[in-house]
This record gives structure tokens, sequence and C-alpha cells, in this order.
């Protein structure tokens, strides 16, 4: 029994023996196993990311190279229109050359007729001074034998009735001479002013006095409007503009007879609603900075006149009062349009003439100069107009030029009759001016002039077609019982001193406001 007992010992420590040493070589090998597994899964995924960072890249790759083959494509055609337009600008100047030589041509033409003709006289003069010296040599001959004279006294009496008949002949031709003169002067004016309105084709499009701003929704006519109409109120007094909000849908009409305060306004109401702070204190900030930017683009105006006009040169001051020429009108006919008209129309005549192109262009622009001052300063705007260019360094030419274009001097030179005479083409020519209009916007000149006399008056507008006047007065210097004594004083200046149809409204306004800032 003991023995079996000690067999059995050894063979579970036997066995014991050989599993304590094949068991951790079976584990072994197969952790070996997974952890190959788990490089190889490993190697594979990354095999699979680097092939997924590489398509990425090459189609990020492809996408910039689209991107900077469209951008060379939008340079390229940008460019080729650059061209285009140079190559139409070229094409146009060769077909003014071409015209010019053309007429260069029929001028030599012309006056190599007249040679051939002066020549053919020539020679006839000549053969018909021969045949009369052979004549008077038989009449001197004559003489001598029928009357036994002489050779002094037949000389003497022979000269003195030669003298008689050549004087008689000579006057008579004089006359006739005078006569043709006159007629192919007539003529070649009446040439000359027909071909500078053939060739001059300007349109004419009236003036209006309303602009209309289209809101975003009908919400913002009570924003607009404001908490007891102090915006609208606000936005009226710093633009002296009328704004009308009625029942039409979504939409503000300005009403003004100034263009440029019309413009001041749809800018600054445009700003405010996209902005949507609307408010008296933004209102101001918005329309001081559109009053400065309308500076900018005043003067723009200007330089675009002078460059389409081609003249250069000018002192920055005149290019200034051109651009605001554009927001005057004359008889209802924009002064700064009319101006280029002149300008124009002054250089085709002088092309007809033979006279200085240049100059005449240049004295056609800037003839009614002095129509952007002539609020500002006493005096007729031709006479405003000279000083102020001669102020800035014109000629004297052109200076006499704008002063007699309406014969507040006599004029003097030839520059200065052709600017009188585009002058008058521009503005008689059908369409060209409605004197009702004119009449209209001086009368609502006058309404502010009117109001403005009297002391402490900041602004007037007039406003409603004329039928209102809105007087801003200072708060400091009118308190509120002044206002309304100030108020009666206007209506009776008024009266007085304009003829106008129905009743003109009025209305003084004071108001003191506080603005301040949080920060």
């Amino acid at each position: 029994m003991q023995a079996m007992i000690i067999v059995y010992a050894a063979a579970a420590l036997a066995l014991g023996a050989l599993c304590g040493f094949f068991i951790p070589r079976v584990i072994g090998t197969k952790r070996m196993a997974d952890a190959g597994e788990l490089a190889k899964r490993i190697v594979e995924e990354a095999r699979k990311e680097a092939l997924a960072q590489k398509k990425e890249i090459v189609l990020q790759g492809k996408d910039e190279i689209l991107e900077a083959k469209r951008l060379m494509e939008q340079e390229l055609k940008e460019q080729e229109r650059e061209i285009k337009a140079k190559d139409k600008k070229l094409e146009e100047h060769g077909e003014k050359l071409e015209e010019k030589l053309e007429k260069a041509r029929q001028k030599e033409q012309e006056f190599l007729l007249v040679e051939k003709e002066f020549t053919r006289k020539e020679k006839e003069l000549e053969e018909k001074r021969e045949i009369l010296d052979g004549k008077l040599a038989e009449q001197e001959q004559r003489l001598q034998e029928i009357a036994g004279l002489t050779m002094e006294e037949a000389k003497s009496r022979l000269f003195a009735d030669i003298e008689a008949r050549t004087r008689h002949e000579a006057a008579r031709m004089m006359r006739l001479i005078e006569t043709e003169a006159r007629e192919s002067a007539d003529r070649k004016a009446k040439e000359v002013l027909a071909t500078a309105i053939q060739r001059y084709a300007g349109d004419y499009v009236a003036e209006q006095t309303v602009t209309t701003v289209t809101l975003p929704s009908e919400d913002m006519k009570g924003r607009i409007i404001g908490r007891e109409g102090r915006n609208i109120r606000a936005l009226e007094a710093a633009t002296g503009v009328d704004l009308i909000i009625d029942d039409t849908p979504e939409t503000v009409i300005l009403s003004a007879y100034s263009p440029l305060r019309r413009q001041v306004a749809k800018m600054a109401l445009e700003r405010l609603i996209q902005d949507g702070r609307i408010h008296p204190a933004r209102i101001e900030d918005i329309v001081a900075k559109v009053e400065q930017e309308l500076e900018v683009h005043v003067r723009e105006v200007g330089e675009q006149a002078t460059f389409d006009a081609g003249v250069h040169g000018i002192h920055p001051d005149i290019v200034r009062l051109l651009g605001q020429l554009k927001f005057r009108t004359s008889f209802s006919q924009n002064v700064l349009q009319h101006s280029l008209e002149v300008s124009s129309l002054c250089g085709i005549m002088a092309a007809e003439l033979n006279l200085d192109i240049k100059k005449a262009t240049r004295a056609g622009l800037l003839h009614d100069l002095g129509k952007a001052l002539d609020h500002e300063i006493e005096g007729s705007h031709a006479t405003i107009g000279a000083d102020v260019a001669k102020r800035y360094g014109e000629s004297k030419d052109i200076v006499h030029a704008i002063a007699a274009h309406h014969e507040d001097i006599p004029p003097q030179t030839a520059l200065a009759v052709l600017v009188q005479a585009a002058d008058s083409l521009s503005g008689a020519r059908p369409g060209a001016r409605k004197e009702l209009l004119e009449n209209y916007v001086k009368r609502l000149e006058d309404l502010e002039n009117i109001a403005t006399s009297f002391d402490g008056i900041a602004k007037a507008y007039a406003i409603q077609a004329g039928r209102e006047v809105r007087v801003m007065v200072n708060s400091d210097d009118v308190n509120d019982d002044s206002t309304y004594l100030l108020c009666k004083d206007i209506a009776e200046k008024i009266e007085r001193n304009l003829t106008y149809p129905g009743q003109i409204r009025v209305t003084v306004i004071r108001e003191r406001r506080a603005v301040g800032y949080a920060k």
C-alpha cells in the first residue's frame, strides 16, 4: 500500500514537472502569435491611414491647382477686357485723326484751286496791262497828231483822264468786294454754327425734385419716425429735406429742390436702415460723414469733367467748383452738363475757324464757374467767375471770355465771341431749358434767404414745394417767447417781398438737446 502511494506521488510529481515545463512554452507561443497579429493590424491600419492622407493631400493639391487656374483665367479675362477697351479707344482716335486728315486734304485742295485761280487772274491782268499800254501809246500818238500838243501836255491830260476812270472803277470794285465779303462772312458763320450743332449730339434729362428710398420692411417706417417723431425731425433738421411717409408700401419719399440735399438725405437714410441704429445723435453723425464723402465725390466729378473736356492743368480749387456745378441748375438745365456742352461746341467752332482749340474748350468749360459761388458772393456769375479764374492763374484771354459771355463787359476777342455763341447754342436748343422751373427754384431760394436774414437763425429750409418754410433757431440766442415774434416777422417779410399763389406756412423750431456717452 505504501509502495503504491509512493508510486502515485512520484507520478504526480513527474506530471507536475512536465506541466510546469510545457505550459509556459504554450502560453509564450500564443502570446507571440497574438503580438504578430496585432502588429499586422497596426501596420495595415497605418497603411490605410497613409493612403487616406495621400488621397487627401492629392485632392487638396488638385483644388489649389484649380483655384490657381481659375484666378489665372479671371486675370487673363480682365487683361483681355482692358486690351479691348484700349483697342476701341485707339480705333476712335484713329477715326478722328482720319477725319482731321481728310479735312486737311480738302482745305489743301481748296487752297490749290484758289492759288490756280489767282495765277490765272494775275496772268489775265498782265495781258490787260499790256493791251492798255499799247492803247495808251496809240492814244498818245493820235493826240500829238490831232491837237499838235507837246508830249508833256498830252501825257498830263491822258493821266488825268485815266486817274478819274481808275478811281471810279476802284470805288465800284471796293463796294462789290465789301458786299461779297460780308455775304461770305455771314454764310461762313452760318456754316460753322450749323456744323457745330450737327456734330454735337448732347441729350437732356429734366431734373427731379423728389427721390424715393426703398425700405426692407413696412416696420422700418415706425423706426424712421421714432418716438413722438424725434427721428424724422432730426433727419429733416440735419439735411433740410422733407420726408414723406405715406401709404406707399415699403417706400419713403425725399422732397427737396436741391439735388445735393436729396443725395445727402438718401445716403444717410440708407446707411441708417442698414445699420439699424436710428436715433437723433446717430443721425447727425451719419449726415456729417455723408457730407464729407460728398465733398470727395464733388472733387471727383470736377476731375472727370476736366478729363471729358480734354482740359488739363486746372487749379484744384477750380476743379472742386466745377464739381459743385453738378448740383446747380439754370432754367432747369444742369450747369455742369451745360458747361461741357459749351466746351465741346467752342472746340468744334474753333477748329472750323482755325483758332486755338485748347483755349476755346478751356474757356467754354469755365465760363459758368461763377454759378458755384453766386449764392455766396455779390455780383453776376460772369464777374465772379472771371475773378476766380484770374485769382487761380488763368490767362487773360480766358478771364476776358468768362467776363464777357453775357456782355457784362464788351467782348474784345474772337474767343469771347465764340464762348457767347456756344453758350447761346447750348441754352437755346429745344428742350434744354424751362423757365418755369427756374422761377420755382428761385422762389424757394428767396424763401430761405428771407428766413436766414434774421438774427438767431441756424438753418432754414423751403419744403412742400415752397408752401412751407421750416426755420431752426439757436436755442441759446432765441427763447421760447421770441419764437412767436420771429415767426410773425418772417411771415410779414415774405408777404412784402415775394409774390406766390395761396399761402406759405412758416414753422419756427427751437430745440435743446443733451448728448452724453457711457464708456
